[in-house]
């Protein structure tokens, strides 16, 4: 298993793993050719040291992905604090223990990159997600809320 920085070659993958469940099917646009909305979106990600958007690769073919994001603030004595994101395993391969590889993964990394914490949100209609994060040693200490525009 390899864990790698995306290239603009992998948008495809990544954007077919995005949308493959339902929730993702509802608000994802993977029709061929990839519309622009993506390339530009891979464009800010790859060029903000702060962002890290990671494929995760078996036997030279993509099987996961996951968006770290580095946010710098002041609290926590100036802390940095990172987001993960946008977290996904390609259907053939979930259930099979590559989530938990990918979330130890992304912990040593924000590790690494002196984070404080590591913070998610999961969709309230993913209660598996849930339970798994959970596991993994999570904790519900906040009440998420959001705006759409």
């Amino acid at each position: 298993m390899k864990f790698r920085p995306a290239t603009e070659k992998d948008i495809v993958s990544i954007v077919s793993m995005l949308a493959d469940d339902e929730l993702g099917a509802k608000r994802e646009n993977f029709v061929d050719p990839i519309p622009a909305a993506y390339t530009n979106a891979f464009e800010q990600i790859n060029t903000d040291s702060n962002q890290e958007l990671i494929v995760v690769e078996e036997e030279n073919e993509i099987v996961g992905t996951l968006q770290l994001s580095f946010i710098q603030y002041l609290t926590y004595q100036g802390g940095v604090r990172s987001q993960i994101e946008a977290v996904r395993i390609r259907k053939d391969k979930r259930g099979g223990g590559l989530g938990e590889k990918m979330f130890l993964w992304a912990i040593d990394r924000a590790k690494e990159r002196g984070a404080h914490l590591l913070q998610l949100t999961t969709d309230k209609q993913r209660p598996d997600a849930l339970r798994f994060y959970e596991k993994l040693g999570f904790k519900g200490t906040h009440e998420g809320m959001k705006m759409h525009f």
